[in-house]
């Protein structure tokens, strides 16, 4: 399993903007595709955001469509996670997601040998 150092998270009124960082070591962090997920309260895994291995940067899906946008920079093994216009439904655990097949999960998290998820890193939008 990879190791991950994350930053990024914490309170922020609606309406804000955050960045998160997921460096990752362990691996081989450039081969792999990446992707944003999150998990909010009583909420399933929901799919952020994905770049190829090879990627630069990509517009988020789902909920994150609009006012999210991915990025990863391989030379500095780190991957970005820049949200704009936050709403408190944002509130959840966001987790950085280092695969070749991004096979489903109710709960984010469930690494294995082959595929590397951070830690998580909360989230909360509020006023």
């Amino acid at each position: 399993q990879g190791q991950f150092l994350e930053s990024g998270g914490g309170l922020v009124q609606p309406g804000g903007s955050l960045r998160l960082s997921c460096t990752g070591s362990g691996f081989a962090f450039s081969t792999y595709p990446m992707a944003w997920y999150r998990q909010g309260p009583e909420s399933r895994c929901e799919l952020i955001a994905s770049i190829p291995s090879a990627g630069t940067s990509a517009h988020g899906e789902g909920p994150g469509k609009g006012r999210f946008t991915a990025s990863r920079d391989n030379a500095k093994n780190t991957a970005y996670l820049q949200m704009n216009d936050l709403k408190p439904e944002d509130t959840a655990v966001y987790y950085c997601r280092f695969a070749h097949a991004f096979l489903m999960q109710t709960t984010c998290g469930q690494g294995s040998e082959y595929d590397h998820w951070g830690q998580g890193i909360q989230v909360t939008v509020s006023s």
